[in-house]
């Protein structure tokens, strides 16, 4: 393997992270900023400003791979499928190559993901890994021996944005998604989903951490909120497992933190799934949120 440095920038809803890796894929370097708000020139420049900073940590110019929320459309290369809707028709690859002035690679955020936790995380040695992104948004990434499946749209894995199976018609006609569409996964099983549901049942506007805290103290409503985002996610993966069989699912996102999930979605998912035996597991990730940035970094693996 070349001896260089790998610089991996995870782009989200909330925060963009950098990591700097070595050739041995040990961390030499790591930092996270919020992310700008609705304006797509301060993000280029944000990425940009972390960029430099970890060349300058390692006095060296970096190879530098993007995780964003959502694709390159071909052949235009503007970006598509993003929440960051601001981003989206964006020539974000070429301005940051213009601003870097280098070549970089750019792959979905679900992709980096499942990449690195295919790599060397908790889907290494499998044959087929489902990532999944649980956090501001809903997204998912394959990999098949560790190798990332993008498909001729690259928009393989994207089942946030495919409907919730298996609905009555209350739950397909309250969410709408930023998408246009009604009864996307994403609506269900995001964070904010989470908060906007506990919002409908009490009145109260809270994030995801403190209605779990709600919810691990006794409280009703917020152990209703998780009861019925267990089913919606058993029913969400089971779907998955029918078409894909993966040998293993692995969470990340802001929600993967919430602990009940593993054990749970396991009990609720075999009335859905078309088998007699279910050998899938549902696992968190290992390397936790930096897992997005580090297969960020690993884009350049050659």
């Amino acid at each position: 393997m070349n001896n260089f440095y790998r610089t991996g920038i995870d782009l989200g809803g909330t925060k963009i992270e950098s990591i700097v890796l070595d050739s041995s894929g040990s961390q030499v370097f790591r930092k996270r900023i919020p992310s700008p708000q609705g304006s797509y020139t301060d993000t280029v420049n944000a990425i940009t400003e972390l960029v430099l900073e970890s060349d300058n940590h390692v006095h060296e110019i970096t190879k530098v791979g993007i995780g964003i929320p959502g694709a390159l459309s071909e052949p235009t290369g503007l970006v598509k499928n993003a929440n960051s809707t601001w981003l989206i028709g964006k020539p974000l690859k070429s301005d940051l190559e213009y601003s870097l002035k280098r070549r970089i690679k750019i792959e979905n955020d679900a992709n980096c993901f499942t990449i690195s936790e295919a790599v060397d995380g908790a889907g290494a040695q499998a044959q087929i890994v489902f990532g999944v992104i649980l956090g501001t948004g809903v997204g998912g990434g394959i990999t098949i021996n560790a190798n990332p499946l993008r498909g001729i749209n690259s928009i393989t894995g994207e089942w946030g944005h495919n409907p919730l199976p298996w609905t009555n018609e209350q739950e397909l006609n309250q969410n709408k998604c930023y998408c246009g569409k009604k009864g996307c996964i994403e609506t269900f099983l995001s964070g904010p989903a989470v908060a906007k549901n506990y919002y409908k049942k009490t009145g109260k506007v809270l994030n995801v951490e403190n209605i779990l805290a709600l919810s691990e103290a006794g409280d009703l409503n917020a152990q209703g909120i998780f009861n019925e985002f267990e089913i919606h996610l058993a029913r969400g993966l089971a779907q998955v497992i029918n078409i894909l069989d993966p040998d293993i699912i692995v969470i990340g996102g802001g929600l993967s933190n919430i602990s009940r999930l593993y054990d749970n979605t396991i009990k609720i998912w075999d009335e859905y799934i078309f088998s007699d035996r279910i050998n899938t597991k549902l696992v968190p990730a290992q390397h936790g949120d930096a897992s997005g940035v580090r297969g960020a970094a690993w884009l350049w693996n050659d």
